[in-house]
């Protein structure tokens, strides 16, 4: 039996809701679909806070100029200018839908982190800043009667028909069974796929589904090959890699070697405020230098006081793992946090496929370039899934749902298991860990390549082929990319080259191009 609503968005983080909040507004039904609880994304995880122009002493320009060097040559300028200016506007509103950010005496608290030149990053609860966000959100959505969310709800793939997306197939969380539901447009807010790697941030949600459902339904993906490390995930053995905040660097923090060495000096004169790219391959260097696996971030020169007032929740795991990070160094390494590339969208959400739209981590709109400027994302989020609902409601208003004659035959499989295998997930993890990870060159890439396709042509259910699939991809655009760019390094290749200031595009049955020009237009 299919289901059918006016608009369906994938994904419960800062971009749907954002979305869904954008299409209910103007009376549309939406449906939202998750596979975990409403609240379990990366945009709870988001330790450090949301980079945003209010204060004094800034202006839209230096946020623009930073997010520009940062990105390494290949941000599209009319995109951050979008997040930029309409940003603020943006975050006013989260604050009259009642986000609580950090205040001192009723103003706002401003900080700074790596690559920033302002303090211009608003925190909630200290280092919770993405679950108070979260909070309000689905808050303001809950107020809204034609927002009907469904968690536990797996999304298989994307139903398309003449070309057009329109609908979906997921696993009814009641039923136990696979269903399909029509609409105007799809929404894909599913966010990034940092579990691709054995070390990661990112929640086991996180396994890029939706980049590799819209690659299936013959969208384009544009910069796969850019995947961000954060530098100082907590390095304990059997504990997840929980994420030590870049605002921890930012208040002063300083990473030392097992010898107890300050060395970011060797490697950049910006010491820890470095951009994360060249803070995450200093570390590997030093780990390799000293023959270890772990440096340590040394807090022990602020007062106790503040660390637990500034960090809650990290005082709180650390001490969770017998760490005291007032006291004692806390063992850290890089793992997988972010995704610059992903689904190629306009700027305001339109993928290559009529009727298919995407926002925050899941989609690449150019802002972040090659390499995400710290705390953009949960601006980004906001700003473009916004534009993306607003989109897709005046691009497909008067579109009518019929009856379709679908083109994905993958959607009617034998095997339904949802989920990704376990036995797969390990294999792929560690593979693209030790050969598509932080440094690459080019024999890693070509073996990873290879193991992976011979992979793919095993008996996997659509879940497994999504995540190999999308495996595959980032380590294709990795090895065309014969240059070292912002989150992607080649030991080979380790200039960056004028010839490559361009984008990856991959799609399904063709090469990778760089084509800079594509018509996206209205999706009537």
């Amino acid at each position: 039996m299919s289901l059918e609503t006016d608009f369906i968005v994938i994904g419960s983080g800062v971009a749907g809701l954002r979305a869904s909040i954008a299409l209910a507004e103007a009376g549309a039904r939406v449906t939202v679909l998750t596979k975990d609880k409403a609240s379990e994304s990366n945009t709870e995880y988001a330790q450090g806070g949301v980079a945003v122009v209010l204060s004094d002493d800034d202006n839209a320009e230096l946020h623009e100029e930073d997010t520009l060097i940062a990105g390494a040559g290949l941000c599209d300028p009319e995109a951050v200018e979008t997040l930029v200016t309409e940003g603020t506007k943006y975050i006013q509103q989260l604050i009259d839908w009642g986000t609580e950010f950090d205040r001192d005496g009723g103003k706002l608290v401003f900080t700074k982190e790596a690559a920033h030149s302002r303090r211009r990053i608003l925190h909630a609860h200290g280092d919770s800043t993405g679950k108070e966000i979260v909070r309000s959100l689905i808050a303001r959505a809950g107020a809204e009667k034609t927002i009907h969310l469904t968690p536990f709800a797996n999304t298989e793939s994307l139903l398309v028909s003449d070309g057009r997306c329109v609908g979906v197939r997921f696993l009814d969380p009641i039923l136990r069974a696979p269903r399909n539901i029509f609409a105007k447009s799809v929404i894909l807010c599913t966010g990034g796929a940092g579990q691709l790697f054995l070390h990661t941030t990112n929640p086991p949600v996180a396994t890029g589904d939706g980049m590799a459902m819209a690659y299936f339904a013959g969208a384009e993906m544009a910069d796969m090959e850019f995947i961000q490390f954060h530098p100082t995930a907590l390095n304990i053995e059997n504990a997840p890699r929980f994420l030590l905040s870049e605002a921890m660097r930012g208040e002063g923090g300083i990473l030392r070697n097992k010898s107890g060495e300050r060395f970011m000096e060797r490697y950049d004169e910006r010491l820890e405020l470095a951009p994360r790219d060249i803070v995450s391959r200093s570390i590997v260097a030093e780990m390799r230098k000293t023959g270890t696996r772990t440096v340590f971030l040394d807090m022990t020169a602020m007062d106790e006081t503040f660390l637990k007032e500034r960090f809650p929740k990290i005082y709180e795991t650390c001490k969770f793992y017998g760490l005291d990070i007032s006291k004692d160094l806390l063992p850290v390494s890089p793992a997988s946090h972010y995704c610059m590339g992903g689904i190629r969208t306009d700027l305001h959400g339109r993928s290559t496929v009529h009727g298919l739209y995407a926002a925050g981590e899941v989609a690449c709109t150019g802002v972040h370039g090659a390499n995400r400027l710290a705390s953009n994302s949960l601006l980004e989020g906001l700003v473009f899934g916004a534009r993306a609902g607003e989109a897709a409601l005046t691009d497909n208003f008067k579109f009518q749902i019929s009856n379709f004659k679908l083109e994905d035959e993958r959607s009617v499989i034998s095997n339904l298991e949802f989920g990704v295998a376990t036995a797969v997930k390990k294999r792929v993890k560690r593979l693209m860990w030790e050969r598509v990870g932080i440094l690459r060159d080019r024999e890693s890439l070509q073996r990873a390549i290879r193991e992976l396709e011979q992979i793919s042509k095993s008996n996997l259910s659509t879940s497994s082929n999504n995540f190999v699939t999308l495996a595959l991809l980032v380590a294709q655009a990795a090895i065309w990319r014969e240059e070292s760019r912002g989150g992607h390094f080649r030991n080979d290749f380790p200039e960056r080259e004028a010839r490559f200031q361009i984008h990856s595009i991959q799609k399904l049955g063709t090469l990778i191009s760089d084509s800079k020009t594509v018509d996206f237009g209205p999706r009537i």
